[in-house]
């Protein structure tokens, strides 16, 4: 069954720009015009199918990986919510974890909050990439100067309203 790793990176809304989904693996150039790469994997767990989180890396084309990181869905709350809503226990193989061998018809990490997730990856890029989430969140000059202001309206008094 499929991953649905588009649809979950798309989840996450992450702001860069220069991102593309290859496979089950997220890769973007945070900061144009500068060599590092961050690369986002799902980490697998001891069980088929099953993951358990993401792995962060920052990636040099002329060193290889120069960092990385791991994120667990359980550390992130991601699943909190659907896990306690279906009485799921702690130790167990579904807990915080998603698995592709179920679900039919829709993502198997439905359910998820990706909240924390999206908050360490912000943390995390920002020590490697700084400036990056404000760059891709700021509005471009070319989308600043095709806003048009409508004008207000006149401030008048309303007979119908005065007491």
């Amino acid at each position: 069954m499929s991953l649905h790793a588009a649809e979950f990176f798309a989840e996450l809304c992450l702001p860069f720009h220069d991102h593309a989904v290859v496979g089950a693996t997220y890769f973007a150039a945070p900061v144009p015009g500068t060599p590092l790469r961050l690369r986002i994997d799902f980490t697998a767990t001891i069980h088929a199918d099953t993951y358990g989180g993401l792995r962060m890396a920052v990636i040099h084309p002329d060193h290889g990986e120069i960092d990385a990181v791991s994120l667990s869905f359980l550390d992130h709350g991601t699943f909190h919510r659907r896990d306690e809503a279906h009485n799921t226990q702690p130790n167990t193989k579904q807990y915080g974890t998603f698995s592709t061998n179920r679900h039919l018809g829709r993502p198997p990490w439905e359910g998820a909050v990706t909240t924390g997730l999206r908050d360490a990856i912000e943390q995390y890029t920002a020590i490697w990439f700084p400036g990056a989430w404000a760059a891709a969140n700021a509005p471009s000059r070319a989308a600043s100067r095709s806003a048009h202001r409508a004008p207000a309206p006149p401030a008048t008094r309303s007979q119908a309203r005065t007491r």
